[in-house]
């Protein structure tokens, strides 16, 4: 890992934390943190934009959608601390992308290779619904992620990070702006700036699809199965 790489991520991830663009969403979070969950209340709760989280040398970036209240908002570290987390790093640890498949706090000892997670909106927002105008107050945030990182794979969960990963394309001419816009589906794959990058889609494993049985464990590692297998070498 390049020292340059490490200082870079860090620099950015304090930005991302230290950010108070969204007052809406400022609000919001920190009064989740006073309130809390009942089952919760003996957290410290972080309150804050939470940060990446990952390999700063990702060949594989994972993009979400915003923080949970009582999860990322909880605990300081995207997917961590709900039913979503534990789908997603079961996930990771069976590809080989995560040292452990369990993730429950920012100190459990968990650590991604060849991977990272961000987000379109780095708050929690009421009813986990972020508004055009607050992802776009984030999207400095999400356009240095992809200029940090040596992307070739993007797994998008769900509808609004695909269309996140789909903007970013035709800003970094990943995209020719000719044709039909990429449309959203899981396990549809979007060839990227001329082959050497691949947009692959996923439900996002929300209670809602998973407790319905729309995404399954079956369907949602061959994801990240598909998406390991897509990993060249380093793009010069």
């Amino acid at each position: 890992m390049a020292k340059t790489n490490l200082a870079a991520w860090n620099r950015l991830n304090h930005q991302i934390v230290s950010c108070e663009r969204c007052p809406r969403l400022r609000t919001y979070c920190q009064s989740v943190a006073i309130e809390k969950r009942a089952a919760y209340r003996e957290w410290d709760y972080w309150g804050l934009p939470v940060p990446n989280f990952g390999d700063p040398a990702a060949r594989v970036l994972i993009v979400g959608l915003a923080p949970a209240a009582h999860g990322g908002n909880r605990t300081g570290r995207v997917f961590t601390g709900d039913r979503s987390g534990d789908w997603l790093y079961r996930a990771l640890h069976k590809a080989g992308f995560a040292n452990q498949p369990t993730s429950v706090s920012a100190d459990d000892g968990l650590r991604l290779h060849d991977c990272a997670i961000t987000n379109p909106c780095h708050c929690a927002p009421p009813a986990n619904k972020p508004t055009r105008e607050e992802i776009a107050n984030c999207s400095e945030w999400f356009e240095q992620t992809f200029r940090l990182l040596p992307v070739q794979v993007i797994i998008a969960l769900g509808q609004t990070a695909w269309q996140a990963v789909v903007d970013h394309a035709f800003t970094a001419d990943w995209l020719k702006p000719v044709g039909p816009r990429p449309k959203f589906g899981h396990g549809k794959e979007v060839p990227l700036d001329d082959h050497r990058r691949c947009l692959i889609g996923c439900f996002h494993p929300s209670p809602r699809n998973t407790f319905t049985g729309r995404l399954t464990e079956p369907m949602f590692d061959a994801v990240f199965a598909s998406a390991k297998g897509k990993i060249k070498p380093d793009i010069k």
